[in-house]
């Protein structure tokens, strides 16, 4: 009798040991995430619920957020970093600040896209292509007699004084993303040119890229320099906005996923990158996140609102030497004081 009790104790502790053993595996998952915060939300939630894990984000700029994980490298607060421009989590992979993972989804992301960042070793991975360009308030620029702008070097034209907003490449990847733009297509000396110009035409540099976009569809700004998926997005909300890929060409930015070295729940840090690989993911963030880039993933249906890679003029984007740590860094710096301060 005793011994079928204590069997039955014994069976009843292996129980209860597997079942705290199964939720330790589902557990959490902290996100930071710079794509929109409808995206961020929509994709955090949606793997929640489908693996049955705890998932929680924080959003904040590409910029903000390198800063925020290089002084957290000791005690890291966040498992995986998703959204926003590639560029940035190119330089923490370079830091050290981030844990390689080869997803099998890769196989299904366009050949060019399968390691984009400068460290090779799938330390970053791509979600998705984001179109760098210009979106006009076609209403504004009507009352104030101005003409739509087709090229970059038709913003510098002083009849658009105080009516261009961009963001400040120093919290925003976006803003990082047209210096290294202008760099490639002109070179460093010319596209300095070009921004001091330009800055004349400024109102605002916004923290983050996504405002010029909102500022313009609230006709507050006239120009908003930007992703244009962003423009996109309020078209669609019924904002007069006209979208313009460039005449000279473009830049284009990757939004990219990285897991946190050092991340406290690697399992699902590693899931969490197999999911927004996936052709179920990447479909969901225009279905439901209202997110219109362009998809990595060749197996996945774009939305009817994103643009055509065959449709545009882009540049040969060199993200390894525009990625890198050194050039980030030193094109950042010059901006900053020569053309934000220089005035």
């Amino acid at each position: 009798m005793k011994l079928t009790v204590l069997s039955s104790l014994v069976a009843a502790g292996v129980a209860l040991a597997t079942l705290s053993g199964a939720a330790h595996a589902q557990g959490r998952l902290v996100v930071y995430c710079s794509a929109t915060n409808e995206m961020c939300e929509t994709e955090t939630k949606a793997f929640g619920e489908k693996y049955d894990v705890k998932t929680s984000f924080i959003r904040n700029g590409s910029g903000s957020t390198l800063a925020k994980v290089d002084a957290e490298k000791k005690n890291p607060q966040a498992d995986v970093w998703y959204g926003g421009t590639l560029d940035p989590q190119s330089q923490a992979g370079e830091m050290d600040l981030l844990a390689p993972y080869k997803s099998a989804n890769l196989e299904q992301i366009m050949p060019k896209f399968q390691d984009p960042a400068k460290r090779k070793g799938n330390y970053s991975s791509a979600v998705y292509i984001g179109i760098l360009g210009f979106g006009v308030n076609t209403e504004r620029l009507k009352e104030k007699n101005l003409p739509v702008p087709k090229c970059w070097k038709d913003l510098t034209n002083p009849i658009y004084k105080g009516e261009i907003q961009v963001a400040d490449p120093q919290s925003s990847g976006t803003a990082y993303t047209a210096l290294a733009t202008f760099a490639q297509l002109w070179g460093q000396d010319q596209a300095f040119d070009y921004l001091k110009k330009l800055n004349g035409n400024i109102s605002q540099y916004t923290k983050s890229g996504i405002a010029p976009a909102r500022n313009a569809a609230r006709g507050e700004t006239a120009i908003g320099i930007g992703f244009l998926h962003d423009y996109s997005l309020e078209k669609e909300n019924g904002a007069p906005l006209e979208l313009i890929s460039p005449c000279e060409g473009t830049g284009y930015e990757i939004g990219g996923v990285s897991i946190l070295k050092g991340a406290r729940n690697m399992d699902n840090a590693k899931l969490f990158v197999d999911w927004v690989l996936s052709k179920e993911a990447q479909e969901l963030s225009w279905k439901k996140g209202k997110s219109y880039q362009i998809l990595t993933n060749t197996t996945a249906e774009s939305s009817p609102l994103s643009l055509k890679l065959d449709d545009l003029k882009l540049i040969n984007y060199d993200m390894d030497k525009y990625g890198a740590t050194d050039m980030r860094k030193a094109l950042i710096n010059k901006w900053v004081s020569e053309v934000k301060m220089g005035n």
